[in-house]
């Protein structure tokens, strides 16, 4: 009779612990009670009562990422590619996830394909490549609003991959590399002009500095011409005047000797022979120095006689 006590305590301990409900962070339980929807459990401790109560759903309220596989589009010019789309939501609201819609995720991926299609059906393919973020705007903001009645948070829409078809792919490399192409003849070109410019205004600039140069050379020369004609000037006005005053001296020695008239006419004929070795053609005699010759001239006469 004890063991049987001890086996209905021990199964009711069970029963009543295998009730017992963990809800963790990040998670959320919604509980039905008789089929119908009775509340959402939180995180921390919660019993369920037995029987009546039941786990509905497990719903996490991480942020989640879904890759939906490549969708085919036809663009605006009639161009068919593949695209495959990433999807970053969160569930906002457990009861809605639950009872909103049966399979979410297909209806979030149907409904991607559904929107893509619309928004590339009106763009061309050159808008549609160069246009991916105006394209993940649109798609967030028709997901966020589609998906409310869902309880789910759509925050962020990538458009993964474009592929084109193969014709047109290689149809781009070849535009891709002609465009590269003149570029490179362009930065060419522009390189060997610049290049051009630059010689031309360093040999510019050369020869500027080189007629400066000369201009210098030719100013100091003239300054140096200059300067030794003044100096060579200088020096001949110093030397007359060395003579001049040399010669004024004389005269006043003389004239303070107060030589008498023979010295002066013995001075009248040294200068006389002096000037009789030149080669003056024309000698002007002064009248006291013919005076004087014609005095000797008698003389010698006499002296003959």
């Amino acid at each position: 009779m004890l063991w049987i006590f001890l086996l209905i305590v021990v199964l009711i301990i069970v029963f009543i612990v295998a009730n017992i409900k963990i809800v963790p962070q990040s998670r959320a339980f919604v509980i039905e009670r008789l089929g119908a929807y009775k509340e959402t459990w939180q995180t921390g401790l919660h019993v369920k009562i037995p029987i009546i109560d039941r786990l509905a759903k497990n719903v996490s309220l991480k942020e989640q990422v879904v890759d939906f596989p490549p969708q085919p589009v036809i663009t605006k010019d009639n161009v068919t590619m593949q695209i495959d789309t990433v999807v970053f939501f969160q569930i906002t609201d457990p009861k809605l996830y639950t009872y909103g819609v049966e399979n979410p995720l297909s209806a979030i991926e149907n409904l991607t394909a559904t929107t893509l299609r619309n928004i590339i059906g009106d763009l061309e393919l050159d808008h549609t490549l160069t246009s991916r973020d105006t394209i993940n705007a649109q798609i967030r903001v028709i997901l966020d609003e589609a998906t409310d009645p869902w309880g789910i948070k759509v925050n962020r829409v990538e458009l993964k991959n474009i592929i084109p078809p193969s014709e047109i792919q290689d149809a781009m490399e070849k535009q891709m590399k002609a465009e590269r192409q003149r570029r490179e003849a362009i930065l060419r070109a522009e390189g060997e002009k610049a290049s051009k410019i630059l010689v031309a205004e360093g040999l510019k600039e050369s020869q500027i500095l080189a007629a400066e140069g000369e201009k210098q050379a030719t100013i100091l020369r003239a300054e140096a011409v200059k300067e030794a004609k003044i100096r060579e000037a200088e020096g001949d006005a110093a030397a007359i005047l060395e003579l001049q005053q040399s010669n004024a001296k004389a005269i006043e020695l003389i004239n303070q000797a107060n030589p008498g008239e023979g010295f002066i006419t013995l001075k009248s004929l040294e200068a006389f022979e002096k000037a009789s070795d030149g080669q003056s053609t024309k000698i002007i005699i002064p009248s006291e120095i013919q005076s004087i010759a014609g005095l000797a001239t008698s003389v010698s006469e006499v002296l003959k006689k």
